[in-house]
């Protein structure tokens, strides 16, 4: 190891030591979660300000450092990632105490826990090899079946983690039975190797076996499984339910946009010189995912089960912008980052506003829970509107901003692609019906009780506002992203 790898990688290690700080920390002061929130977030802040440093480098057109023989790689993307997973982390910290503190959940192994699936994001941003890639993925998935079982005296917690475990597991053991199929017909896991021997498929210099389809497709599945596609969507409403909300609002949009970082370094690097072979296959699988989830979503009563639907159907968004740019597009990559980073803060948002409701305990996330929102506790009630609207799409949020880009490129791409830019368009129509409807609720209906509104805590108001603002700000100044963001896309699509 030399000086430049661990260079590198020191944001890999400052999460490492922000994760064992926390630990130490609540051993020394057991039951106090102020001093674990205050590390937690200190630590998060210097990991940013070290991924910062690393990654300024590396910013332009195509500049990047490799280490540990090239399996390893740092560029504008992943500093991007990097920097977007280090703010869901933070937001989740900061949103959970006022749920998790009035039900007997210890925060510092919930922060210790979230921490080291970052770690795994990290990996999975900075792969420039497939097993690498699989290492991130199930360093990011692993912790994630954890929270999801967190209230262990929860039944429903303990439904939704199992199913989320055995799933997940199933999912994982599929994308490295396709890893070994790729690794031993091309005789390389270096991303670099595998898209240069599938150059030489494209230009008809090597056969292209039927083991190596085989390959792919084993890859496509387990992939679709983290990114809860359509078909292989069924133990994302389970799970969203059952868990704790805070831990709900990040299974939403960590192992999701950690997913598309793997599908970004798998697909658009490693498989790129294919993509007008997989392009068919994401095309199906957008259409599916955004149509199912919103129809499904139309039928729920429960707000959180809603919004794992609707989840679904983001994600069929976000595959628009990855087969816009199969279709010859490289702004559907540019669409497909700001997109994620837009529904990381809305959404985090909204689930926010559901688990402050949800501080008295007892209280489910069912429609009448909203009821009276708007009068009891108005502020809470605005933000949430706000939320809601931008997963809308409605101007001027980052939500519609974000629709706006894929939309555009998935049209100036054609064909099929075009097709689902109508298609984007009618799903997001849908949509409204479902997220109105909560609207309707909080100010158009009686209160469900007469208790007293919540008294909330200022990391939940900061988290709130922190989440208010990004959401507008990417909404009237989306320059603000799309430097970084066009960096990012040019570093891995030349």
């Amino acid at each position: 190891m030399t000086t430049t790898d661990l260079n590198l990688i020191s944001p890999l290690l400052a999460a490492v030591a922000t994760a064992v700080a926390i630990l130490i920390v609540d051993l020394v002061m057991p039951n106090r979660p102020t001093p674990v929130i205050f590390v937690a977030l200190a630590g998060l802040a210097v990991t940013a300000a070290v991924t910062l440093v690393v990654g300024s480098g590396t910013v332009g057109a195509g500049a990047a450092s490799t280490a540990f023989g090239g399996m390893y790689k740092v560029d504008a993307l992943t500093t991007f990632l990097d920097l977007l997973f280090i703010s869901i982390i933070a937001m989740t910290i900061v949103f959970a105490p006022d749920y998790l503190a009035p039900r007997g959940l210890p925060v510092a192994e919930f922060a210790t826990v979230l921490v080291f699936a970052m770690c795994g994001t990290f990996v999975i941003a900075a792969s420039a090899d497939l097993l690498l890639l699989f290492l991130g993925l199930e360093l990011m998935v692993l912790p994630g079946y954890l929270l999801a079982g967190y209230h262990k005296s929860d039944g429903y917690s303990t439904e939704g983690a199992v199913k989320y475990f055995l799933l997940g597991s199933f999912s994982s053991a599929i994308f490295l039975f396709g890893l070994a199929f790729v690794w031993g017909l091309s005789g390389s896991t270096s991303i670099h190797a595998v898209a240069s021997t599938l150059t030489g498929v494209v230009n008809h210099v090597t056969p292209f076996s039927p083991g190596l389809a085989m390959g792919f497709a084993f890859l496509t599945t387990g992939v679709a499984f983290k990114i809860a596609a359509v078909p292989f969507h069924y133990w994302t409403p389970d799970a969203y339910q059952g868990s704790p909300t805070p831990v709900t609002g990040y299974l939403s949009v960590g192992p999701k946009i950690g997913a598309f970082a793997l599908i970004l370094r798998l697909f658009v690097e490693a498989l790129g010189p294919m993509k007008a072979d997989w392009l068919p296959v994401v095309v199906v699988l957008a259409a599916a995912t955004m149509t199912l989830g919103n129809l499904v979503a139309l039928t729920q009563d429960n707000v959180k089960r809603m919004l794992a639907y609707s989840s679904i159907a983001h994600t069929g968004y976000m595959l628009v912008g990855l087969a816009a740019f199969a279709g010859g597009q490289r702004q559907g990559l540019e669409g497909l980052l700001f997109y994620g980073a837009a529904y990381s803060f809305m959404n985090l948002g909204a689930f926010a506003v559901i688990a402050a409701l949800q501080k008295r305990a007892g209280v489910t996330s069912g429609l009448a829970t909203f009821a009276g929102l708007g009068r009891k506790e108005p502020i809470l009630g605005l933000l949430m509107v706000l939320f809601l609207l931008s997963l809308t799409g409605i101007p001027p949020t980052a939500g519609f901003f974000a629709k706006a880009l894929i939309i555009v490129a998935a049209v100036q791409a054609g064909g099929w692609v075009g097709f689902l830019a109508v298609l984007m368009v009618l799903n997001a129509a849908a949509a409204a019906f479902y997220y109105l409807r909560v609207v309707v609720y909080m100010y158009m209906r009686d209160p469900a009780s007469e208790a007293p509104a919540l008294r909330h805590g200022r990391l939940l108001w900061g988290g709130l506002a922190a989440a208010t603002v990004l959401t507008i700000a990417f909404g009237l100044f989306p320059g603000l992203l799309l430097g970084v963001i066009g960096d990012a896309a040019k570093a891995i699509a030349g």
